[in-house]
Parts: C-alpha cells; structure tokens; sequence
C-alpha cells in the first residue's frame, strides 16, 4: 500500500516549508534513508528524508511551493501501483515542469550499440520526430557517460555540445577521444551523429573538418549587457526573509538599545595579518602553510580574547533571571541573497586563530550554499557582525536574541590623526560599535568591554598566546 510523505518539521519554529528542488523523479527507487527533495525552512535549507522502501510514484508538489508542515509532498509504494489522490497542499508558485515525468532506465552502451545498428538500416528514425532524443533531457546523456565511465570533464562537454544532434554513446566516444562534436559529419537520421561518425574520426583526423568556431573569422565583440530597467515589483517573502523580520521587530520591540562606538587603531592588526599570511605563503601545506587569514577571521578572535577580561558581557536575559555563560559561543553575520544568517563558532574563547578561521570558512561555505543545519546557527551567546568589506565606516547592528550585545566592525579607514607628539600624521582607524540590551547590561559593562576588545586588536599579539 502506498505511503504519503509530509512535509516534515525540520525546525522548531518551522510551520510551513517551500520545496526548491526534487532530489528524486517519478518512478525512481528509493529506500530508507534517500533524500528526495531539498526545502527550505525558516532557518536553512534542509534535504527531506524518505523512510520508506519502493519506487516514488507521484509528487504532489512543484519546485517553488510552499506546505505547511505535515501537508503531503510525495507518494511511495510498489512499482505499478497507484498513487493515491490528496488535496493540493501547495500554497504558491512552482509546477512540475516537463522533466518531472518519468524517463525510462539509462540504456547501457551495449543497448545504444544495438539501437544505432537499427537506426543505421532506417528502422528506427527518432530524430524525425522533434520531440525525440535531440531534445530530451541532458540527464539522459549524463546516465549514458556514466554506464562507460566518463569523467566529470567529458560530462561537462557532453552537456555544452547539447544542441548537436547525437546519439549518447558517440558524444562519450567523442569526448574520451578528444573530439569536438561540431567537426564531425553526422550519418544518422536527420544528420544525427552515431558512434560510427565518431570512430571514422577518429581513424582519419585529417579529414575532420575544422570546427565553426576555429574556421569562421573573429566573432565581433558581445555587445554590453542593457542596464536593468527599473520596475515595480512585488517579491514574495520566503520563510528565511519572514523569519528575521519576525525575529528582528521583536528585538527592537522588546530588547531597550543602547548603543557605545570606540575609534581603536587598526594598522597593528593589519601587519599582523599582512605578516602571518606572507609567512604560511612561504610555507608547503603538511607544515601548515597554504592558510590565508581574514580581518573578520582576527576580530572574531578578538571578540572572544575580550570576554575573558569582561565576561559580564556574555549573558544573556531569562525574564526571571539573568544567564552568565561560562563559554563563548560567538555567532557572526553571513550576508546570503535572500538575508542575514549567523553561524555559530562554539567555545570560540578556546579555539586558536587558525581553529576559528577554518571553522569560519566552512560555515560560511554553508550558509552561502543553504546548508547550514539549525544546530549551527543556535544556542549563541555573543554576535559580531562586519560590513567593513563593504566599505562601511560605522553602524550598529540589531542585537541578535537572547544575546546581550552585538559588535558591529567597519572598515579600517586611512585618516589624519594626532600622534602622541600632537603631529598630524597618516593613521589607520577601525571603528567598532557595540548594541547591548540594557535590561541585561549597562553602560559601564559595553564601555569596559570595548576598552578590553580595543587593547587586544592594538596589540594583536596577545591574542595569540
């Protein structure tokens, strides 16, 4: 009997969840323990889990809708069987479009010998139909490189020569020889390229015709892409866009702001940088060279050196009590195309420098490709967020909740400044500005905090002892 799949809850606040892509078509097998489809939630996007063992018979939904949690996205059962009728769940958007439905099994090379040996005696003319093989999808293609062993590189070259009409074992044939599909003279029905082309190729190199783009004469330059025009639009909001302007109004709503900025000097933390990244250049990999180390990766750092000298800053407010954390889980702004998430670096105030800048890259490889998890982004105690790459002098950001506070760093800017000999020389400023809840912390506890974080990125060698 068949079983309907949910949409599952992948998080605790998660009531709907939009599916972005199916891992699975219609009438692939699956088992327990296949991920069939990618959603996303209000935290991540998150791959769906299948627990049962079968063939996937329907899909209820397309790319691009939304379902509430528990709302049906998929059937699974027997092979043959039918899949029962559910009311739609999907609240918007997406359809399944042409390659949702079924396609038969991959052929193996040998069926595809045998179907070119037909096609050859005129008794099996796909390419007469403009529906046929030269504009199915490429996965077919994809499938048939697989069964002989292509590489990635040959897939990729299968898939770029995609408008050339061509069997898929001579496009394999043609890419583990080196041979551009557009210079051969195809035979087959409709001038399709079949293995036979290929191998006659192959054996006579001379004659290959040049391909179009060698023999034709220097293309004129692309034009330059047209200036976006500019329209009125209304853009739907995703669940990661409602979830932080749900989470944000309730921090400014009900957390009271207070905002602190320190001018500190930036040019020690940026020799540091400078040098340490010169020295591991000059270094081989098995002796720990190859590391490239970031100003974010150096003020995160800081951050966590900081709340040793002032841990009053790591707290966090419980309504009836007041939470001092004894280690620092810092979490840190990563700007993605639809918002703001922030990965969390976990006992940070015991990693080194090169712990947190490594585990600094991986989170943010994940959050930029929507896969962080909501264990990574949970459980903070102290926020960072930077916008000096952007060029950003100074800003406050949003304290994250439940959090105390939240460091927003600027650019290091290169500014006149008054020396200890009250000369005007050239210096190097970083302006670092610090949110706190005042229902957790006051004044004097950001002030001191600060003062600490400015000592430690003045003189960044501290950091590392």
């Amino acid at each position: 009997m068949a079983t309907i799949i949910d949409m599952p809850k992948l998080s605790d606040t998660m009531t709907v969840g939009t599916l972005v892509k199916w891992l699975k078509k219609e009438g692939d097998a699956v088992e327990s323990g296949t991920m069939i489809a990618e959603v996303e939630t209000d935290k991540a996007t998150m791959e769906v889990e299948c627990f049962e063992d079968g063939v996937l018979l329907k899909r209820y939904i397309g790319e691009g809708d939304q379902v509430e949690v528990g709302g049906a996205i998929a059937a699974v059962g027997e092979k043959g069987e039918s899949a029962p009728e559910v009311k739609s769940s999907g609240k918007a958007g997406g359809k399944v479009d042409d390659s949702d439905a079924p396609e038969p099994a991959p052929e193996t090379v040998e069926q595809e010998e045998k179907k070119e040996e037909k096609s050859s005696d005129g008794k099996d003319d796909k390419d007469a139909d403009p529906t046929s093989a030269a504009n199915e999808p490429s996965l077919k293609v994809e499938n048939a490189a697989e069964a002989a062993g292509a590489t990635g590189a040959q897939l990729d070259d299968a898939e770029s020569s995609g408008r050339i009409k061509a069997s898929p074992l001579a496009r394999v044939i043609a890419s583990e020889k080196g041979i551009p599909l557009g210079s051969i003279n195809g035979t087959g029905p409709g001038g399709r390229i079949v293995k036979a082309d290929v191998l006659a190729a192959a054996a006579n190199p001379s004659a290959t015709p040049a391909p179009a783009s060698q023999a034709a004469a220097p293309a004129a330059p692309k034009p330059a892409a047209p200036v976006e025009v500019l329209a009125d639009k209304e853009l739907p909001v995703s669940n990661m866009r409602g979830a932080i302007a749900r989470a944000l109004v309730a921090s400014k709503t009900q957390a009271p702001h207070f905002y602190l900025q320190m001018e500190v000097d930036g040019a020690p933390l940026a020799q540091l940088r400078e040098s340490l990244n010169a020295q591991l250049a000059a270094l081989p990999a098995e002796q720990g060279g190859g590391v490239k180390f970031t100003v974010n990766d150096l003020t995160l750092k800081a951050a966590a050196e900081a709340v040793r000298r002032v841990p009053a800053i790591n707290r966090a407010w419980k309504e009836k009590t007041i939470v001092q954390y004894g280690s620092v889980h810092l979490a840190f702004g990563v700007a993605i195309d639809d918002g703001l998430v922030t990965p969390v670096i976990r006992h940070a105030e015991t990693k080194s420098l090169r712990q947190i800048a490594a585990e600094a890259k991986d989170l943010i490889g994940k959050a930029r490709s929507k896969k962080l998890k909501p264990d990574e982004m949970s459980g903070s105690t102290l926020t960072v967020t930077n916008l000096g790459m952007f060029g950003i002098s100074d800003f406050y950001g949003i304290i994250n909740p439940p959090n105390a506070a939240i460091l927003s760093i600027g650019a290091t800017v290169k500014t006149p400044v008054v020396d200890e000999n009250d000369n005007i020389t050239i210096g190097y400023r970083m302006k670092i500005g610090l949110s706190g809840d005042h229902r957790v912390i006051d004044g004097a506890v950001g002030a001191q905090y600060l003062a600490a974080l400015k000592q430690i990125i003045e003189h960044p060698a501290m950091m590392l002892i």
